[in-house]
């Protein structure tokens, strides 16, 4: 972080929110062409919203598209409401496209989407505290000045009493 400061950098990460939306009304259009269930969509809808949610704690939103962590969000979920056929619906949107990218390899990136979603170790409380101290020093330098300051005097305060006890 220091190093993008220094260099004026900054990460701009984009959720998948708005994907999410976008493929929820494209999917609408697909199960009117199947007579599908509309209604099982807003169910769809809010079990990918909540495991973007999760999707957002990980390194995903660093090393995928929006596009791809809402697809990798609707498929997860939709693998537990069975609402929609995902694969169909996956090959009828790269038949539209005409991608270089071959469906196998777009799975494949879902997969290890998935992957570190699953992976995904929530911090206890004890954790938690401990890093919100470490912060505490970042957020305010002078924190750490105080404390080192104390650190000195009780080295002063222990070279004093160490020099009057040796002349004793």
């Amino acid at each position: 972080m220091i190093l993008l400061k220094t260099l004026d950098f900054d990460l701009i990460v984009y959720a998948p929110y708005r994907s999410i939306e976008g493929f929820i009304d494209d999917l609408e259009d697909f199960c009117r062409a199947g007579n599908g269930p509309f209604q099982r969509l807003k169910e769809l809808r809010q079990a990918a919203i909540s495991h973007v949610d999760k999707m957002m704690l990980t390194d995903a939103p660093l090393l995928y598209t929006p596009g791809q962590l809402a697809l990798a969000a609707l498929h997860k979920s939709n693998d537990l409401l069975r609402v929609v056929d995902f694969e169909r619906y996956l090959e009828i949107i790269f038949s539209r496209q005409h991608s270089d990218c071959p469906i196998e390899q777009f799975v494949q990136s879902i997969n290890e989407i998935n992957y570190l979603v699953d992976q995904l170790n929530i911090p206890t409380v004890k954790d938690m505290r401990h890093v919100d101290r470490k912060l505490k020093h970042c957020w305010d330098p002078s924190s750490h000045d105080e404390h080192n300051k104390k650190k000195e005097k009780k080295s002063k305060h222990k070279s004093k009493r160490t020099s009057t006890d040796a002349q004793l």
